[in-house]
């Protein structure tokens, strides 16, 4: 499964430099840098400088550590803060900033937006990609796309267990769509914006079932079967395992994803900040 998730992620960073046209010797900024993969993939198409911004320090020291290791420390520059606060980042000082699954995080989606805006040079781009995560939402006999309707009453406990970590009603993961990216986008001064929207919806592929349950959506909340072992008693987790163990194993659910891949240019002049 790491290897497969490898696969779809590199297939993403090379989607949002392609959107991005990056020339050589150009300044990106890539926020949220994770382990550094656009960073880095930016570097290996010419980037000129490279800056890898992150709230995680470990992140950062693991990018550094591996900058160094790839004798490209010279074009790197590494900056703690979080997209909806830049700070150590000049105004008007980088030609591209990326994303990749950094928004779905963030609440102040708007002030991200118009922090992209304010370090990006007249004319400067930005190149997006976030999951729709809402687009996946169903009713509430089913879970990940399986159905559990035959466990009803697992199913609600183990679902409250995430949902007292991330309420639907206030989950930044879940409070916007396609429509909202262009919107913020808009407001925040960047013209023209081009949005690609790529949806599946299709047959769950089948899956290790030790692999199912030992992973986690995103990385705010537990794995599957740590939410198993708090929200369910033995019996429940027995009967639960019952009902939805042979549909993962077996490929019988339904998987839905939606993803948006957005790229816009910084007016000359942008909105005020304030």
């Amino acid at each position: 499964m790491r290897r497969r998730n490898l696969g779809d992620l590199t297939l993403i960073r090379d989607k949002v430099l392609d959107h991005a046209e990056l020339r050589e010797g150009e300044s990106v900024l890539d926020v949220g840098c994770g382990e550094g993969m656009i960073a880095f993939g930016a570097l290996e198409r010419g980037a000129g400088e490279v800056v890898f911004s992150d709230v995680s320090s470990d992140l950062l020291d693991f990018c550094r550590s591996a900058a160094c290791e790839l004798g490209v420390s010279d074009r790197c520059r590494f900056v703690q803060a979080a997209a909806d606060d830049l700070a150590g980042i000049d105004d008007a000082s980088i030609d591209l900033v990326t994303t990749r699954s950094v928004l779905i995080y963030v609440a102040r989606k708007r002030e991200a937006l118009r922090e992209f805006a304010r370090v990006l040079k007249p004319g400067g781009r930005i190149s997006l990609f976030e999951p729709i995560n809402r687009f996946a939402m169903r009713d509430a006999e089913t879970w990940w796309g399986y159905d559990l309707s035959a466990v009803s009453r697992e199913a609600a406990k183990l679902r409250a267990v995430f949902d007292v970590l991330q309420p639907v009603d206030s989950d930044p993961m879940l409070d916007f769509d396609e429509r909202d990216l262009i919107r913020l986008a808009e407001e925040a001064g960047f013209f023209p914006i081009h949005l690609v929207l790529e949806v599946d919806v299709k047959q769950s592929e089948p899956r290790s079932w030790d692999a199912f349950i030992n992973m986690a959506g995103n990385p705010n909340i537990p794995t599957v079967a740590e939410a198993m072992a708090e929200g369910l008693t033995p019996p429940e987790r027995e009967r639960l395992t019952a009902q939805l163990r042979p549909q993962v194993e077996q490929g019988l659910g339904e998987w839905r994803m939606a993803c948006a891949y957005l790229v816009g240019r910084r007016l000359v002049a942008t909105p005020d900040s304030s």
